[in-house]
């Protein structure tokens, strides 16, 4: 790795020296006006931001180079270009030999410093002449050309140049992830969401850092997700959704493909099969699994609670190696996650029975297994992670077990949760939460939860009162933002007041990404660009 570092560093340098003097003379002809890093408009908030107040000039003449030879560097220079060419519609070359004809470069390069022993950390230098990010991974490259495309403007400007110049704000940020977990979890189940309506949140969710995606894949009103060795579960659990619409499902080819395009993304996609309840559209295709003593019929509600596996039939846990077996092989993340919630109808000594065989089969197939907090009752693994949604009496079961936490209350962060009494979707048994509510909290001290027990932060989108991707993007934004930042940031770092003026200048973004995203009268949209100074004086 060292010896790419400095095959990185001198190429690098012999770039930079060689345009060094003609740059800087031409640079002076842009009048490139004086810029502060510091108040940019980025989400996750960096851990450190020390600016320089001057201008690398984003261009026709720019040039992307990565480092070569390393695994995923070249593609996120060009992932980068993509972006930029969306955004400016300049046409970025990615890795050409032609380096006398280029003026700035915005080098992406794989570093061994100590500095960035964090898996996702990164460090931006930012000159008049270059723009160096450095990290030691892939990933971490990933998330700092998030916070490079953050800080490009809108709009061109006015220079004395016969070409449109982009100026982006010199100097350093220093920056890695508070949680190395960041998830998001959408329930495609209760409504079913189509391959590019996941992409498009996956894209919204990668702009903001996060790394994983949560798929609710299966419930009472339908199967999402082919399995080859059980075909009815598609064929009929997949027919209909909540108030009666035709439903669907992901084949398998389309599952890889979510797959496929959130790993480019470096998002891990965590499938979840929720049992031994939330059950019926399984129950339906293959009555045999059925615990509830009733015959299964399709579903189209929203009450919950009411269905079961038969806990105690070996061909149920047949069925279920099946089903582990056939979306593990296709899922490369390390999680399979297998519900465990709501289990009204299951007596408890059935339903830990139950917990403790399934964690068995997912381990067999190679998987860390997540469940909801209730199956904390049973005798899982220490390995097995536990997802607080509503009981802090299971969470601290899971705790004295040694077990690692996802934080997902439903009071704070379930995104399908009404903003107030007028929202036009959503529900409120857990709370109304405003965009204010949803960020003005603390992952690290919450209900006393040690932070050395919490993986990290999940936000679920439930969808029984949404059935297209506008109102799902309506409840998820702008509140998924600040999830975002409470995952990633540090608590020294935020601060609503300042948080808000950021996350209004996130409207041209999501405007441009065709968001439907909730106004939220908390945040003064319609004023752009004005300066956390402003804050200070009132």
């Amino acid at each position: 790795m060292k010896s790419n570092f400095i095959r990185s560093l001198v190429l690098c340098s012999l770039i930079i020296l060689f345009f060094s003097c003609e740059t800087e003379k031409k640079k002076r002809q842009l009048n490139l006006p004086k810029t502060d890093l510091a108040m940019e408009n980025m989400i996750p908030i960096p851990v450190k931001v020390i600016p320089t107040d001057s201008g690398f000039a984003l261009d026709q003449f720019t040039a992307i180079y990565t480092s070569q030879n390393v695994t995923g560097f070249p593609e996120i220079g060009q992932f980068l270009a993509d972006k930029i060419k969306e955004k400016t519609n300049i046409d970025v070359p990615v890795n050409v030999d032609e380096i006398p004809e280029r003026e700035g470069v915005i080098f992406i390069n794989q570093s061994d410093s100590l500095e960035l022993d964090a898996p996702e950390a990164y460090q931006l230098y930012i000159t008049k002449d270059s723009v160096i990010l450095n990290s030691n991974t892939a990933a971490g490259a990933f998330r700092g050309i998030q916070t490079l495309r953050q800080i490009i403007p809108n709009s061109a400007n006015d220079t004395l140049a016969s070409y449109e110049v982009w100026p982006i704000p010199t100097g350093k940020i220093i920056d890695s992830p508070t949680f190395g977990f960041r998830s998001s979890m959408l329930d495609v189940a209760r409504h079913f969401f189509s391959v590019e309506d996941v992409k498009k949140y996956i894209d919204l969710l990668a702009y903001y850092k996060f790394n994983t995606l949560h798929l609710h894949l299966s419930d009472d009103q339908g199967w999402r997700i082919e399995i080859k060795s059980w075909p009815k579960l598609t064929e009929i659990g997949g027919s209909t959704e909540v108030g009666g619409e035709s439903g669907g499902f992901y084949t398998q080819e389309e599952y890889k493909e979510i797959v496929a395009y959130a790993a480019e993304r470096y998002i891990v996609i965590i499938p979840e099969i929720d049992m031994p309840g939330h059950s019926n559209a399984a129950s339906v295709s293959y009555p045999f699994l059925n615990g509830n003593g009733k015959t299964p019929e399709l579903y189209e509600g929203i009450e919950v609670g009411f269905s079961t596996f038969d806990t105690r039939k070996d061909t149920v846990y047949a069925f279920l190696d099946d089903v582990i077996r056939e979306i593990t092989e296709i899922t490369p993340g390390p999680y399979f996650h297998m519900g465990g919630d709501e289990t009204h109808v299951t007596k408890m000594k059935d339903y830990i029975y139950f917990m403790e065989r399934v964690e068995k089969i997912v381990h067999k197939y190679g998987k860390k297994a997540i469940g909801w907090d209730e199956m904390v009752h049973g005798d899982m693994d220490s390995t097995t992670i536990a997802q607080f949604w509503a009981s802090k009496e299971n969470a601290d079961i899971a705790i004295k077990k040694g077990m690692k936490i996802i934080l997902s209350p439903a009071k704070k962060m379930y995104l399908d949760m009404q903003y107030d009494s007028l929202s036009k979707y959503g529900l409120h048994w857990a709370a109304y939460i405003p965009t204010d509510s949803a960020y003005t909290w603390s992952p690290q001290n919450y209900e006393g939860i040690p932070v050395e027990s919490i993986l990290g932060i999940e936000a679920p989108l439930w969808s029984e009162t949404v059935g297209e991707i506008g109102e799902l993007e309506y409840l998820a934004f702008p509140r998924a933002i600040g999830h975002a930042e409470l995952a990633w940031s540090i608590p020294e770092n935020r601060d609503w007041e300042r948080y808000k003026v950021r996350l209004a200048n996130q409207a041209p973004f999501l405007d441009r990404m065709d968001v439907k995203y909730y106004p939220s009268p908390l945040i003064d949209w319609e004023k752009s660009k004005y300066s956390y100074k402003e804050i200070d004086k009132d």
